[in-house]
């Protein structure tokens, strides 16, 4: 780096009317990616390579123009384009032969991959481009390969593998001075201990990061990556001891059973220091993101600034937080983030629900439902396990809801979950919702007082034209309920007509005479 700001003029200059100046500005966009300059640099250098003098390049020239136009794409977000570009390099590979561009294009094809949760995808590019990079014998590339080799396996829930490939990435790459890639195999530890649930070792791993990480740049961005992971960890620790805190006062009450109360136990202020810490991570976070214009992170700390929030009991500030992420992630359609504002949206109509506020409280269900569906089929266009195991968590649990009780497709959702969670490693840390599900899913809806007492003969002097309408005013709200509220659904569904499902549902006080 230090070789290339000495040389500036020669890149200031370049022309490309002289020989392997594509080359070079392809070289160029290697080197930025590594931490030199910024993405700037290659995008004005983009500009003296317009469409009209591309047919006089060499072959190698215009595939490494293409490889420094799929750099800018990738550092902008956009990561379809992107890919469209290393594919079309990687399609003239005999042409070419150069397999060094092959490897970086395989390698930054894993990467894009891999933002868009296409994991098995990303995992044949990177294990190709190591291929790659081993075969022209540089090692040191071939082991930052491996890193993400690691980051895959860990997605995929084998952490022994992750662990193996990430310490063998960390002594290839010990002794060198590429503090980006040696700052996210300590970012890749954190994150296994903390699916481990050992949440001291995962600080420690992030802050190791965060070092490493301001020894390339203060600001470097994936520092706000490791900021958002500490803020985690922080969140997690706080329901931890707020768990073991409300535990402790319960007992504590039990145990007072008459008498005066014992003085309270310490640690609810931990809880609020805890999560104030983890605030402020997400602020210093979101100025690293805003500082690069990288709008997914910032959807990342709105996320998890609405998850604090609901943790406080703050659910307008919790749907704001949530409104402003849905914003971020529907502007690149980034279906990780939106499934996850959408569990976070779901998350908030219960805790509405819980605490009965507003006047409707069929609608909080029913949002929570909605908000639950789209986080499923979010989650299910990416490869990501875990994420569609929450979201059919968060969907069984919204099925339990009245007036939407639908026992069944709750335990079918509670067994999709657990059959894309097999290890028990993965439901160790924070999977009280699963277990909450399977709880409600067991249970056995009770059956309406008029109903029991018609199947034990108890007719009163009811005529049997009189129980067909009590039985129609009992049944038919909650067909409605079930299809989505659309009359005519319900009137097909029974075979009975448009106006009679109107008029008992006027009756029950739940649809206006205008209403579809």
């Amino acid at each position: 780096m230090r070789l290339l700001a000495t040389e500036a003029d020669i890149v200031n200059s370049l022309d490309p009317a002289v020989p392997n100046s594509g080359v070079l500005l392809g070289l160029l966009a290697q080197w930025v990616d590594a931490g030199y300059e910024s993405p700037e640099l290659i995008q004005r250098l983009l500009a003296r390579f317009p469409s009209e003098c591309r047919p006089a390049l060499h072959l190698l020239d215009y595939l490494h123009v293409r490889v420094a136009e799929g750099l800018v794409a990738m550092a902008r977000e956009e990561f379809d384009g992107a890919i469209a570009h290393f594919l079309f390099v990687q399609s003239l590979r005999l042409d070419a032969d150069d397999s060094e561009l092959l490897a970086i294009c395989n390698f930054w094809t894993a990467r894009c991959l891999r933002h868009a949760g296409r994991y098995e995808d990303a995992l044949g590019y990177v294990v190709e481009a190591r291929r790659l990079a081993l075969s022209c014998g540089y090692e040191p590339m071939a082991a930052i390969m491996q890193a993400l080799e690691s980051w895959l396996a860990f997605q995929r829930g084998k952490l022994n593998e992750a662990q193996r490939l990430l310490q063998g990435a960390e002594e290839a790459l010990g002794g060198t001075d590429d503090y980006v890639t040696r700052g996210n195999i300590q970012s890749a530890y954190g994150r296994i201990a903390r699916r481990q649930g050992r949440f001291a070792d995962a600080l420690d791993s992030f802050n190791r990061a965060i070092a490493e990480y301001e020894c390339r740049d203060p600001h470097h961005l994936h520092k706000a990556r490791s900021l958002i992971n500490i803020a985690v960890v922080e969140r997690l620790i706080a329901l931890r001891q707020q768990k073991d805190h409300d535990r402790a006062s319960a007992r504590r009450r039990a145990d007072a059973a008459g008498s005066e109360m014992p003085p309270l136990l310490p640690g609810r202020s931990n809880v609020h220091e805890l999560r104030a810490s983890a605030r402020a991570h997400l602020s210093d976070a979101l100025t690293i993101y805003q500082r690069h214009g990288q709008i997914r992170g910032t959807g990342k700390v709105h996320i998890n600034a609405g998850l604090l929030a609901l943790d406080d009991g703050d659910l307008e500030g919790a749907a704001e937080e949530a409104g402003k992420g849905f914003q971020q992630a529907k502007e690149h359609e980034d279906r990780i983030l939106l499934a996850r504002v959408r569990l976070l949206q779901c998350s908030i109509e219960h805790a509405r629900l819980e605490e009965e506020i507003g006047d409707d409280l069929a609608q909080h269900a029913r949002l929570a439902a909605d908000f639950a569906r789209e986080a499923v089929e979010y989650a299910a266009q990416t490869q990501n396990p875990r994420l569609l195991a929450r979201a059919y968590v968060w969907q069984g649990l919204s099925f339990t809801l009245e007036p939407i009780v639908d026992l069944d497709a709750a335990n079918r959702c509670c067994q999709q979950a657990l059959s894309l969670l097999p290890d028990v490693l993965e439901r160790e840390a924070g999977w009280d919702d699963l277990e909450c599900l399977r709880s409600r899913a067991s249970l056995v809806r009770p059956i309406d007082p008029l109903m029991r007492a018609w199947s034990n003969g108890a007719v009163e002097n009811r005529t049997f034209q009189e129980m067909t309408e009590e039985f129609a005013r009992i049944v038919i709200p909650r067909v409605w309920e079930r299809e989505d509220r659309k009359v005519a659904r319900v009137a097909r569904k029974l075979s009975i007509s448009p106006k009679k499902v109107r008029r008992i549902l006027i009756t029950a006080g739940i649809h206006d005479r205008h209403d579809d």
